[in-house]
């Protein structure tokens, strides 16, 4: 929305052309089809959590497989005043610290879509009592204006 349209929206509120809808969109025409800008599907997060908790589990099995052999390797290599072996010491550094990395992300991931879960069915809960209890008061008004 551009700033002119919006500057325009609130004079015309102000004049009392518009009215707020807090309950509901403006009717759609005929194949309109439009829900509004935000939606949060609640399969789609559950799905984003499940893969990085998976993701989370597999590297966790499996990143550290060739650890202990590498620093076997590392030490040999260095008794045996080869230049090699401090080399894939350094090498086997950086992937523990790049797998925790991205086990910290995973695990970040998969807790932020159990959170935003439960928050958005709080938000829905809290949206939708709140529009109620407008819109009875609301009622309330319009029949003590008759």
């Amino acid at each position: 929305m551009a700033w002119d349209e919006w500057e325009q929206l609130k004079a015309e509120a102000r004049a009392g052309s518009a009215r707020m809808r807090l309950n509901q969109l403006e009717p759609q025409p005929s194949g309109g089809g439009t829900e509004g800008d935000l939606r949060v599907d609640q399969q789609d997060l559950a799905a984003v959590g499940d893969s990085a908790f998976r993701l989370f589990e597999d590297l966790s099995r499996h990143g550290r497989g060739a650890d202990s052999s590498t620093q076997t390797a590392a030490r040999d290599l260095t008794t045996q005043e080869f230049e090699l072996g401090a080399a894939l010491a350094t090498v086997q550094k950086r992937w523990e610290k790049q797998l925790r990395t991205l086990l910290d992300a995973c695990a970040h991931i998969s807790n932020h879509m159990d959170y935003t879960q439960n928050a958005h069915a709080g938000d829905e809960y809290f949206i939708a009592s709140t529009v109620s209890s407008i819109e009875a008061l609301d009622k309330g008004f319009d029949k003590g204006a008759r």
